[in-house]
């Protein structure tokens, strides 16, 4: 091949690379986010069937736990006990224990990602998303055969320590994008997120209506969960991810982008630090920055995102496909915003993080006042919602939408524009004199988690405690801080963009 044809071969692949990370992770996330509109009632269901169980298990000495807490609160309060009832408070049971099973996920992931980050700097990026994906089947194949509260929950331990798609996607986009085009290829994760938001949770509220075959539990001998059929798609959907991975999906972690061959292409490159904020202390004084907003903003925003679903079987008796619907609405408007807005504009990423948090500000605020609106109403017929409430509702979920759209695809790619090129050939720099892409872009996804990790806990246990609005209003106040560490960042500025010859 001549060398003048080299730039449009690394195109080509640029660009068959990110096709193929961006099918890989509709499959992925589309598994993700199956089950999501289904945990109310799956972990619902688990409560009941505890009921007739006479043995110490893990669920009836955390709900013995949970309930003690309650009755040594509600003593500390003074509260009279007709406010304490079990039936009043039910939900709000299976709420907490949501955000036991949604933090020991994240916190997993905040354990494993600087591992699978570092891992895939000295191995490559392939043999580690694929070992990976081995841990995301196992993960599902346990879900399916679930029928204790505690094997879901190892299942949902072992999804944790396997989760590395979404991570190691970002660092093979990385890998063969250059830093003009990067913010561009990255906004492909989040429409992949965005689309799957929007026909996951429907997917996995319409297969939750079907029930497997009695048969199928006979041959295999074994027993199934009560959401066996969303569990077998999602874990058909593994298998064929990895499959699909193994075959298609080249080694990147070498390969260089167009904007990196050749010698004015090198050269912009290295101006790209030559400024006053090029030195390395300075990049990694900003990626601090920038992990601390990382992991407070997901602390706050995973907090409401994942009490969503379970503030509307509360307040309205909210069905699997009423959530799935909800969801879906986000999913739909998230898609639109990235496909149709964020990717295209040429406003800078920390816009978009700031103009993110302003919105899940205004979205949390929204959900707050909810419960004093059902209040005014009445009691109503469980699964329907007043108009003036369903406008709140979905006026938060709107917002929801462009946090999903804005705030983490624009921070991952902040982030990777502080870490090094991979070196073409030759010795690579010392440990300490440049920034790894792949165990960089682990640390940062290792801190999100860590906001994830701790989010569901604080936001289920203030919604347990002290009810919903207060839980809202403290995660708005919360986001608000996080705005105003945001507004503490400087970047260089303009971003460098300088075109090929």
């Amino acid at each position: 091949m001549a060398d003048k044809d080299l730039p449009e071969a690394q195109l080509h692949l640029q660009r068959r690379v990110v096709k193929i990370i961006f099918f890989s992770l509709l499959l992925d996330l589309l598994a993700f986010t199956m089950p999501l509109p289904l945990f109310p009632r799956l972990i619902a269901s688990f409560v009941e069937a505890e009921k007739t169980h006479g043995d110490t298990t893990l669920l009836s000495s955390t709900l013995n736990t949970i309930r003690a807490s309650r009755t040594a609160l509600a003593s500390w309060r003074s509260a009279p006990s007709s406010q304490m009832t079990v039936t009043s408070n039910l939900k709000w049971d299976v709420t907490i224990l949501g955000g036991i099973l949604g933090s020991i996920f994240s916190f997993c992931q905040f354990l494993i990602s600087p591992v699978i980050g570092s891992l895939s700097d000295r191995y490559g990026r392939r043999p580690v998303l694929l070992m990976t994906m081995i841990g995301n089947i196992f993960s599902a194949f346990l879900w399916l055969t679930s029928t204790s509260f505690g094997l879901y929950v190892l299942s949902r331990a072992v999804g944790g320590l396997s989760e590395g798609n979404v991570q190691l996607s970002i660092a093979v986009i990385s890998d063969v994008s250059d830093p003009t085009t990067r913010a561009k290829s990255l906004a492909l994760v989040g429409i992949a997120f965005s689309l799957c938001f929007t026909f996951g949770p429907m997917l996995g509220a319409w297969f939750a209506m079907r029930s497997p075959p009695l048969q199928a539990s006979n041959l295999l001998g074994i027993g199934l969960n009560v959401y066996a059929v969303p569990a077998l798609i999602s874990l058909l959907l593994l298998v064929f991810e990895t499959i699909y991975l193994a075959i298609a999906l080249p080694e990147t972690k070498g390969l260089h982008s167009p904007s990196q061959l050749g010698t004015e292409s090198k050269s912009s490159n290295n101006n790209q630090r030559s400024g006053p904020f090029s030195s390395i202390e300075q990049r990694q004084k900003r990626l601090g920055i920038l992990a601390r907003v990382h992991t407070a903003f997901l602390f706050f925003f995973s907090g409401a995102e994942f009490t969503l679903t379970f503030l509307t079987y509360d307040l309205y008796g909210f069905t699997n496909a009423q959530n799935g619907r909800l969801l879906g609405f986000i999913g739909i408007l998230s898609s639109l915003l990235q496909g149709g807005y964020t990717r295209r504009s040429k406003k800078p990423p920390l816009w978009f993080v700031k103009s993110g948090l302003k919105a899940c500000i205004s979205s949390l605020v929204l959900l707050a006042a909810l419960p004093f609106l059902r209040h005014e109403v009445g009691q109503r017929v469980e699964g329907t919602i007043d108009s003036l409430s369903a406008l709140f509702l979905y006026g938060a979920a709107g917002a929801l939408a462009f946090v999903s759209a804005s705030v983490v695809n624009s921070l991952n790619t902040l982030a990777s524009l502080e870490c090094d090129e991979e070196e073409e050939g030759g010795t690579k720099p010392a440990e300490g004199q440049r920034i790894a892409r792949g165990k960089a872009l682990g640390e940062f996804r290792s801190a999100g988690q860590l906001g994830r990790a701790f989010g569901p806990l604080f936001a289920t246990g203030l919604y347990w405690a002290k009810g919903p609005s207060l839980c809202y209003s403290l995660c708005a106040i919360g986001s608000f801080a996080v705005l105003f560490l945001a507004n503490q960042l400087q970047l260089p500025n303009p971003l460098p963009r300088k075109k090929l010859q």
